[in-house]
């Protein structure tokens, strides 16, 4: 069976928004993207949620069985990717930035044999 990359990524936020509102996050949005005046996306957010009093920016990364580890695909260009958009939407949002804010990485590694999704979260993953 096989599955392609796009699906598997919204299968992988399907199931990290999931186990995010079971640990108690309010989801405040997803897929939150800007775009350059005349193209393409210059970045993406999966998931922002809150929890207690603090805001996390969830890159999601979800891998079949047999691949890496999915959190290793966070690159150094990544995690400065992430960083300007977390501030581009708490400018948006108009969120002070000295808010409590944090991003985080849910890797996900499925088994599609057994139909089985193995979910780590590393919180405060990036550091600004």
């Amino acid at each position: 069976m096989t599955i392609s990359r796009q699906k598997l990524g919204q299968f992988g936020e399907r199931i990290a928004e999931d186990f995010l509102k079971r640990k108690g996050y309010k989801i405040l949005d997803r897929n939150f993207f800007v775009r350059s005046a005349f193209g393409p996306k210059t970045g993406e957010i999966d998931i922002v949620a809150k929890k207690d009093d603090a805001i996390s920016f969830v890159e999601v990364k979800t891998v079949l069985a047999s691949s890496v580890s999915p959190e290793q695909k966070v690159n150094f260009q990544k995690q400065r990717k992430l960083i300007k958009m977390a501030q581009i939407w708490l400018m948006k949002n108009k969120i002070p930035l000295n808010k409590k804010w944090q991003i985080d990485i849910i890797a996900i590694k499925i088994d599609l044999n057994i139909k089985k999704a193995k979910i780590r979260h590393f919180k405060n993953a990036v550091s600004g």
